[in-house]
């Protein structure tokens, strides 16, 4: 970005809170075509729940509740003690980038990388980055007021293998203050009383996995990342008169991208501006997992203040010639 390039960025889009909110200066101050490969932020999906949600389809929204089935890679063990030898044409010194030297074990790597704390974000980094931007689309979300989680044993260089996260948000404009809480390793909320005795309580063709909007005359229950939202019970689905389409739609994730980089005036949904502050709340829960406490956030200040211990996960130390 400060060479003026334009970026196309995998989720998520960085591993601590300090490097989301430096990204997001940036692409501020250079002004770049920016955008992440989250492609529910250009669905139709996504723009249905802000349509019906923000018509009143139940009324004001004061929870939400995401739950994942992740993670299918190992969590909550510890450092391994045996050294392996490097395979060939991997550069191991590289490749730990940042992090602190340690002796290579294919515990790291590949794809396992996602459950160790140095490397990964756990379930919630793997998966969090679709939802959570669909969900602050839906309720206009900032910065929450404080995060806190209840999981499974903590070890320090690993994600617990199950863990509860909750968010509150304070009102914005004419939304009420709400309560967001992400489930993984299998927990999920309570069963909706609405839900039909014999509908399996997950989005529909999502696997043990979904979102749910609790507003004060109703739910909407959807897959993972807000897929094919529906009123439930189906009877209050087939009764629903959808209200006008009222956003612009979107030619696609990938197509927003390169028409803003051939100059387009546009946009793209998934800029890191937004998708900065999107990472920032999706990480203050991965500390609050790995503290386990309680965290009342100043995002102003970038600091949580009522707790020291937090200072060492917002910027880790990073080792010689990685530093920012």
């Amino acid at each position: 970005m400060k060479k003026h390039k334009h970026v196309f960025c995998q989720k998520p889009l960085t591993q601590t809170i300090y490097e989301a909110r430096r990204i997001a200066d940036i692409a501020r101050e250079t002004g770049v075509a920016t955008q992440i490969a989250v492609g529910n932020q250009a669905s139709e999906d996504t723009r249905l729940l802000c349509e019906w949600i923000w018509a009143g389809a139940v009324g004001p929204v004061r929870e939400v509740h995401n739950w994942s089935s992740r993670p299918f890679w190992p969590q909550g063990v510890a450092r391994p003690t045996e050294t392996q030898p490097v395979p060939e044409g991997l550069d191991w010194d590289r490749w730990l980038g940042p992090a602190p030297v340690r002796p290579f074990n294919h515990a790291y790597l590949p794809f396992v990388w996602r459950g160790w704390t140095d490397f990964g974000c756990g379930a919630l980094g793997d998966m969090g980055c679709y939802s959570y931007d669909t969900i602050f689309r839906v309720m206009k979300l900032e910065s929450p007021v404080s995060v806190e989680s209840s999981s499974t044993d903590r070890y320090d260089e690993t994600y617990p293998m199950a863990s509860i996260i909750r968010y509150e948000f304070a009102a914005r404009g004419d939304m009420p203050p709400v309560k967001f809480t992400w489930y993984d390793g299998g927990l999920k909320p309570a069963r909706p009383e609405e839900l039909e005795p014999d509908r399996p309580f997950r989005g529909e063709s999502d696997e043990e996995e979904g979102l749910l909007f609790v507003g004060d005359k109703g739910k909407i229950l959807c897959g993972f990342n807000g897929r094919n939202p529906k009123l439930i019970p189906q009877s209050k689905m087939d009764a629903y008169q959808q209200p006008p389409k009222t956003l612009p739609r979107s030619p696609g994730n990938e197509r927003e991208w390169l028409d803003a980089c051939k100059g387009g005036k546009v946009k793209p949904g998934g800029n890191f501006e937004f998708e900065g502050l999107v990472t920032e709340t999706l990480l203050l829960g991965c500390v609050a997992c790995r503290l386990g406490e309680r965290l009342t956030w100043d995002r102003a200040s970038m600091r949580a203040n009522n707790s020291d211990a937090m200072k060492k996960y917002i910027s880790p130390d990073r080792r010689a010639g990685w530093e920012l």
